[in-house]
C-alpha cells in the first residue's frame, strides 16, 4: 500500500497537515528491510498467568534521505511481545499476525510519499498502521483482532530505525534532535495546548546520566532460595535471587505477582525480601528497592489495597522499600472505569502500563487515579518521548521498562531511561532469561551487558542515532 502526498494530506482532517522541519532538516524513508532472529529462553519466565519460553526479534534497516541530498542508515530492534502485547490468542496465532502486520507496516513505511521529522513522519503513518492491523485481523480471521499495543510494539523498530538515520544523517545522538531547530513546531501542536510554547527538549537531557541502577526481575516461578531450584541449569549464571543480587550487585528487584491468590502474592514479596535482606545484610548493603508487577491480573483495586495492608503487616521494612506498583487491573481502562486508584496512590506510586497507547490513555489514567507511566521503547520513539513529556508535566512518577530487551533493543531502552530526567532506573531482563542475544553486544558496550556493582554505564551511550552499531 503506497500513501501518497494527497492522501497524506488529506490525512491531516483527523491529524492537523503535514508539518515542515526546519530547512535543511527534512527527511524522506527510501529503502526499509527487516530480518528475524528466534532465541529459547534460558529459563521460562511467568507473567500475567502465562509463561513464556522463547522470543523473536525483529531487525530493521531503513535508508532516509534529507532534504539537500544527503543519506544515511538507521537500524532498529525490538522483540515481537505477542504474549504481553497480543495475549488473548495463543501464542503462535498471535507471532503469525505480527509478523504479516510487520510486513505491512515495511512497505507502508517504505512507499509513504511524506516528509519530515521522524516523529511526524510516524505521526502521518500511525493511521496507516492501524488500519493495516484491522486489515490483517480480517484475513487472519483472528477471533480478537489486533490490538493498538500490539501494533505500536510491530512498528517500534521501524519508527526506531527512523530517528537512528536522522540522527546519523546529522552527526548527532538523537537526543539533540528534538529541539525547535529540528522539530517543525512546538509540544502544543503535539500534545495540547497547556504545552504551547515549550519544546520536547525541554523535557529530555542532551547527555545521558553518567549510570543508572539496574532492575533485577524475580518472575512468578523463579526460585528465590537454593531450595527452589528443582534442577540446576549448570551454565555458569546465577539460579537464585541472592546469587543473583551477589553476581550483578542488585539493589534494585522487580517481583512479578499473580494477581490471583492474595495469601500467595503477600507470602512471595516475603520470601523475596527475607532472602534479599539477608543477602543485603552479608554486602553490608542498607537500602535497596522493590518494585511489584501484577500485570493486569489484579480484579479490583480492592485486591490491591488488600494486598498492600497484609504486606505492610508482615514486613513492615518490606513495604517501606515498595517504588511503585505497575499495571494492577486490566489494560482497557474504559471498561473498567470503577477500578480508580487514587486510595491505593496515596500509599504507593500505581503505574500504567499495558493500558498507555496514546495521550487519551494517559488522560484518563489520571482521572482514574494512576500516579506513573511506564514508558516503553517497544511503544515506539515518537510516542514515548511525548509520553514522557507529559508525564513530567503532570508531575506523575516515571519508570522505564523493557520488553526483555537484547542487544540494540536494550541499548536503545537504556538510552531513553538515560536521557528522561527522573527516572530512577533502568530495568533490564534479558541477561537473566535470553543471555545469548546478548553476547555480540558485551564487548562494544561493556557498560551496559556486564553488571557488577548494580549500575548500568549509561554515559556510555554517546553514539550517532540511537547509539547502537548494527
Amino acid at each position: 500500500m503506497t500513501i501518497t502526498r494527497r492522501q497524506f494530506l488529506a490525512g491531516a482532517a483527523a491529524a492537523p497537515a503535514l508539518l515542515r522541519a526546519a530547512s535543511g532538516k527534512r527527511i524522506r524513508v527510501g529503502d526499509v528491510s527487516f530480518a528475524y532472529e528466534d532465541y529459547r529462553y534460558r529459563t521460562p519466565m511467568k507473567f500475567g498467568g502465562n509463561v513464556v519460553e522463547r522470543v523473536t526479534l525483529i531487525n530493521v534497516h531503513c535508508t532516509v534521505r534529507g532534504d539537500d541530498g544527503r543519506i544515511a542508515h538507521g537500524f532498529g530492534s525490538m522483540p515481537l511481545g505477542n504474549v504481553w502485547s497480543f495475549p488473548a490468542l495463543p501464542y503462535d496465532t498471535t507471532l503469525v499476525a505480527m509478523k504479516a502486520l510487520a510486513g505491512r507496516i515495511a512497505a507502508l513505511t517504505r512507499n509513504a510519499d511524506v516528509e519530515g521529522h521522524p516523529i511526524d513522519i510516524n505521526r502521518a503513518l500511525e493511521p496507516a498502521y492501524l488500519r493495516a492491523a484491522a486489515e490483517v485481523s480480517r484475513q487472519l480471521q483472528l477471533a480478537v483482532p489486533i490490538p493498538k499495543l500490539c501494533t505500536l510494539v510491530t512498528y517500534s523498530p521501524f519508527d526506531a530505525a527512523v530517528h537512528d538515520a536522522y540522527g546519523k544523517l546529522h552527526g548527532l545522538s538523537c537526543y539533540s534532535t528534538y529541539g525547535r531547530d529540528f522539530l517543525p513546531r512546538d509540544l502544543g501542536y503535539y500534545l495540547t495546548d497547556q504545552f504551547r510554547g515549550e519544546w520536547l527538549d525541554q523535557y529530555l537531557l542532551r547527555d545521558p546520566k553518567p549510570r543508572m541502577p539496574l532492575y533485577h526481575l524475580v518472575g512468578a516461578v523463579d526460585p528465590i532460595t537454593a531450595a527452589d531450584v528443582r534442577q540446576k541449569l549448570g551454565d555458569g549464571l546465577p539460579e537464585t535471587l541472592p546469587e543473583w543480587i551477589r553476581y550483578n550487585g542488585i539493589d534494585h528487584i522487580k517481583i512479578k505477582l499473580n494477581g490471583s491468590d492474595l495469601a500467595w502474592d503477600v507470602d512471595r514479596v516475603v520470601a523475596v525480601d527475607r532472602a534479599t535482606e539477608e543477602t543485603q545484610r552479608e554486602r553490608k548493603v542498607a537500602t535497596w528497592f522493590y518494585s511489584l508487577d501484577f500485570n493486569e491480573k489484579c480484579p479490583n483495586v480492592d485486591y490491591l489495597l488488600a494486598f498492600l495492608g497484609h504486606l505492610k503487616e508482615k514486613t513492615p521494612a518490606g513495604f517501606a522499600r515498595i517504588q511503585y506498583v505497575e499495571q494492577p487491573t486490566k489494560r482497557d481502562l474504559k471498561s473498567d472505569r470503577g477500578n480508580v486508584m487514587h486510595q491505593a496512590a496515596k500509599i504507593v506510586p500505581v503505574v500504567i502500563d499495558e493500558s498507555l497507547v496514546d495521550l487519551e490513555s494517559l488522560e484518563l489514567a489520571r482521572e482514574m487515579g494512576y500516579s506513573g507511566v511506564a514508558l516503553k521503547a517497544c511503544k515506539g520513539q515518537s510516542q514515548v518521548l511525548l509520553m514522557a513529556a507529559a508525564g513530567q508535566k503532570h508531575k506523575m512518577f516515571l519508570c522505564v521498562q523493557d520488553l526483555t530487551c537484547p542487544g540494540a533493543s536494550l541499548i536503545h531502552s537504556a538510552g531513553l531511561a538515560a536521557h528522561v530526567p527522573g527516572v530512577a532506573a533502568i530495568e533490564a531482563n534479558a541477561r537473566q532469561y535470553v543471555p545469548a542475544a546478548n553476547r555480540d553486544w558485551e564487548a562494544r558496550f561493556p557498560g551496559i551487558f556486564k553488571i557488577r556493582d548494580g549500575f548500568m554505564r549509561t554515559g556510555e551511550l554517546t553514539g550517532l542515532g540511537l547509539g547502537a552499531v548494527a
